[in-house]
């Protein structure tokens, strides 16, 4: 029995290239919601090379992610969520990333700018931020 479950649950694990691809999917929507250009979206996920970035985009299942790059998409894909759970209507969120921000954080500058500093780091801030003003932890 315990050998059956086993198999059962190595059936379901996505495989590495089955996440790397529905990650990009998602974030390729994200980038179009939030009217991202290249050069931000590549930043954002991490400056792989140009042609990397336009092979991901073209054909998002051939992509086999490194962890940081995941890393930076699971950030990316909490923050998206956060806004929808937070604005009243999915045009707010979607441009709230870009309107300045008066928090200590942002510094008057755009989550946007924020993120685009190019560290996970940023990332991860501004997905903290979103999740106290939700009322979790930070």
């Amino acid at each position: 029995m315990q050998n059956t479950a086993q198999a059962v649950k190595a059936q379901n694990k996505p495989t590495s290239r089955e996440v790397s691809a529905a990650g990009l999917r998602a974030f390729f929507n994200i980038a179009r919601d939030w009217g991202l250009n290249t050069d931000e979206q590549m930043v954002l996920l991490g400056t792989p090379g140009r042609s990397t970035f336009f092979k991901w985009k073209s054909a998002p299942e051939s992509a086999d992610l490194k962890r940081d790059t995941l890393e930076r998409l699971s950030y990316l894909l909490g923050i998206y969520t956060a806004l929808q759970v937070l604005l009243p209507s999915t045009a707010a969120a979607d441009a709230w990333v870009k309107k300045p921000n008066t928090a200590p954080l942002f510094g008057g500058k755009s989550a946007l700018e924020r993120m685009l500093g190019g560290n996970v780091a940023d990332l991860v801030a501004v997905r903290q931020y979103l999740d106290a003003r939700r009322g979790g932890w930070a």
